[in-house]
């Protein structure tokens, strides 16, 4: 009975040891290792151990806390070298640093002198605003920098994000992950080496080739830019990538904002269309599109290219614009080009598909094709009737054939001239063999059929006048007529007058080619334009 009395209060007397030594916060002598002291405020039992000089231990078991400064630390088990100023704690470690970042792991190795920590097992680090999980981990107490290079996870929200490396700021909350980087978010999926997250501001910014697959199936690459989750902005630099399910984009600079589905593209933009039957590319240094509404708007030097197997249509101007014939209907009246069959929907009530759309192009509008070049103030154009429509002044070449008037309707089917209509002072010149010599046609309106890119029929109605030059089988000009009539008929071959008819009202005379004046015979009006046609594709760049 003595013998278990004694036993007790021995127990007593060592609890009461332990307790005192605790309320009087021994720590590690930090004089000779510097930094501040690791001060043991709990722990269930106490032991200490000194080996030498260099090996001076406090062994802590049972709910452990001990504080350096504002940090403090949670364990099951920890031992401190009072020499060194270390830690090593085991068990559901919990690092609190100043209720900024809290980190958890089973083990713990910490340098109180550096106050770096090196932590293993289920590590994760957390900042109230997205948790970070890994193998082990590298925390920088007084940079408030954690480190991993084994592989990690972060997890914000609905996002998930794991890298092989990854390196954490707390004070400014940026986030650095290298090597097989992947963010799966709801909205969009990012593959990237090399990433920078910033917490706060949700804003992620890419360094390295980026690969992006968004909601919509749009899928981006850029190796430059930054994306503001928070705002749904993004900026991407050098020459990035969009490529949607009906187009690809690329441009040296990239502006969009995912909410409103506005986007500014800068610098050598090049667009092209995927669809094979109504598709069409754009080349330009400024393009804006609103996604929403589908529209788009080109400006610095433009350039659209309607693709047509060898002979595509190039169209450049200072200004071109795109979007839905559905919705310009709503707000104007688009007069029909083509002839509709009766009960047949209006194209802009038609169902819409790929080709409820339409361009317009305003000012200096140059046209070139293999088979014909055009110019003029301005332009528009619709996928559903295939027609350019084309205003003030405009001038159409095709061969050695020059046609101007007021307004003029250009019908394009299988992408070559079908059908070209003139409005108002028509008249249609045609150089005769590269010679001074011109066979000129001249109307109120003008009409002129194409069969296969060349003219073979051409009308002229309203006070209709007419030169023609008569050749003989050797095609030596045997005289020079001029003609007026209500209407006049003109039968083409090889895209050259070969046969005229004159309908009602006809009134002319016919000259031996050296008895006349050949300019006091032109029509008046009469102007050859073509020092200002297009040659070539590079032509239409030019003022």
């Amino acid at each position: 009975m003595l013998e278990r009395y004694i036993k007790y209060v021995t127990v007593f007397f060592l609890s009461l040891i332990v307790q005192s030594v605790l309320a009087q916060q021994p720590a590690a002598d930090t004089t000779k290792s510097g930094g501040k002291k690791l001060f043991i405020k709990q722990a269930k039992k106490l032991n200490f151990l000194k080996i030498d000089s260099l090996h001076d231990y406090q062994s802590l078991v049972g709910d452990v806390i001990v504080q350096q400064e504002k940090t403090i630390f949670y364990a099951d088990s920890a031992i401190i070298n009072t020499y060194d100023n270390s830690l090593e704690a085991f068990g559901n470690v919990h690092i609190n640093d100043a209720d900024s970042v809290q980190t958890y792991a089973q083990y713990l190795k910490y340098l109180g002198k550096e106050k770096k920590a090196f932590l293993k097992k289920k590590v994760k680090l957390t900042d109230g605003k997205g948790v970070l999980t890994t193998d082990e981990l590298e925390y920088d107490v007084t940079m408030k920098i954690g480190t991993y290079l084994k592989g990690g996870k972060l997890v914000t929200k609905k996002s998930v994000l794991t890298s092989k490396q990854g390196y954490y700021y707390g004070d400014t909350r940026d986030v650095f992950f290298k090597q097989k980087v992947v963010l799966i978010d709801p909205e969009y999926r990012i593959y990237t080496d090399t990433m920078q997250y910033n917490m706060n501001t949700e804003i992620v910014t890419f360094t390295s080739p980026t690969t992006i697959y968004d909601s919509s199936k749009r899928i981006i690459k850029t190796r430059d830019g930054y994306f503001d989750r928070k705002n749904k902005k993004g900026f991407l630099y050098k020459r990035s990538l969009i490529d949607d399910s009906t187009y690809t984009l690329t441009a040296e600079d990239m502006a969009f904002d995912d909410s409103t589905k506005l986007s500014e593209f800068r610098g050598n933009v090049v667009y092209r269309g995927k669809d094979t039957a109504q598709g069409f590319d754009l080349i330009a240094n400024n393009v804006k599109t609103d996604r929403k509404k589908d529209v788009l708007l080109a400006t610095e030097k433009p350039i659209l290219l309607i693709k047509q197997g060898k002979d595509s249509i190039f169209i450049s101007s200072d200004t071109l614009y795109s979007a839905r014939l559905s919705d310009l209907m709503k707000t104007r009246e688009v007069p029909l080009a083509r002839d509709t069959v009766p009960g047949a929907p209006h194209p802009a009530k038609a169902k819409s598909d790929s080709s409820d759309k339409y361009f317009e192009a305003y000012y200096h509008v140059r046209i070139f094709s293999d088979s014909l070049q055009a110019k003029g103030d301005s332009l528009f154009y619709s996928l559903q009737d295939s027609v350019f429509r084309l205003f003030k002044s405009p001038i159409v070449w095709a061969q050695e054939n020059q046609i101007t008037g007021d307004t003029i309707y250009l019908y394009v089917k299988n992408k070559k001239p079908e059908r070209l209509y003139v409005f108002e002072n028509a008249m249609a010149i045609n150089r005769v063999d590269s010679t001074i010599y011109y066979n000129q046609l001249k109307g109120t309106t003008l009409n002129a059929l194409f069969d296969d890119g060349k003219i073979y029929y051409m009308r002229a109605k309203g006070n209709a006048e007419n030169v023609y030059y008569g050749q003989d089988e050797e095609k030596k000009f045997v005289s020079v007529s001029k003609s007026s009539s209500d209407m006049i008929n003109i039968l083409f071959e090889d895209s050259k007058p070969q046969r005229v008819t004159f309908i009602s009202g006809f009134n002319g005379k016919s000259y031996p080619m050296r008895q006349v004046n050949h300019d006091e015979l032109r029509i008046r009006g009469f102007k050859w334009f073509d020092d200002i046609r297009p040659k070539s594709k590079y032509d239409i760049l030019s003022n």
